[in-house]
């Protein structure tokens, strides 16, 4: 009777020892998951609203046209007399080569007309005026870092309002000019067009990418800080 007592003691004993070891393992495990769920919490808080920051971009990009080209452009200044828009040299160039002086520009389903005031053809710029007072993108004070998400918008091949995310892969000295280069989608009829961060601010002017085998995801844009180093009137923040 006696051993029959101490064997049924040990197994109770082992028994207690299993179930606290369940116990514990269970407990590690929902603390496991809690950290993780947390982490996925901390991520997604800091995501941009892309589709939020679309609908309050959006109204300050158009597309510009000429005879010859057509590519995309934003509002950098506003006054009394009108709106400033940036874009490329290269978007208007021919038309300028050809004598030409009519360009317009469209945003949403109203067109109107465009002097060309200014241009930078080693940066590939060129400033626009509107008689229209459209609302004015704020650009970035300095360079983002290389991984920040960004958000390009514009009119690829006449399709206005196209907008497509990536982040900055690097920034490059090219023939003597410096680029922004990035991973959001870009094609022919982008040229001009902002890239933003997440803020809202735009970092660059989209206005290149590589054409090759093998070769994807290789866009450049010209750092916003060209841009307002002389030729705009920036709002900087």
């Amino acid at each position: 009777m006696v051993a029959a007592l101490a064997l049924g003691a040990a197994a109770g004993a082992d028994q207690l020892r299993a179930q606290r070891s369940d116990a514990q393992a269970r407990a590690a495990q929902a603390q496991t998951i809690a950290q993780l769920q947390a982490e996925v919490a901390a991520l997604r808080s800091t995501e941009p609203d892309w589709a939020a920051l679309v609908g309050r971009i959006q109204p300050s990009v158009v597309t510009v046209t000429t005879d010859e080209d057509l590519g995309s452009g934003w509002v950098v200044h506003a006054d009394g007399s009108g709106s400033e828009i940036v874009t490329n040299y290269h978007v208007v160039a021919d038309a300028i080569d050809n004598g030409e002086s009519d360009f317009e520009v469209t945003q949403n389903d109203r067109t109107v007309s465009a002097d060309l005031v200014r241009t930078d053809r080693l940066d590939d710029l060129a400033v626009l005026q509107v008689a229209a007072v459209l609302k004015p993108l704020v650009t970035a004070a300095f360079r983002p870092k290389v991984g920040t998400a960004v958000l390009d918008l514009g009119s690829p091949l006449g399709l206005s309002g196209t907008v497509s995310v990536g982040v900055v892969s690097a920034y490059r000295s090219i023939f003597g000019s410096d680029y922004l280069q990035f991973t959001a989608a870009i094609s022919p009829g982008n040229s001009g067009g902002p890239v933003v961060d997440g803020a809202g601010r735009v970092v660059g002017i989209a206005t290149a990418k590589i054409v090759d085998d093998g070769a994807d995801g290789l866009y450049f844009a010209i750092p916003v800080q060209v841009l307002c180093a002389g030729l705009a009137e920036c709002a900087q923040a």
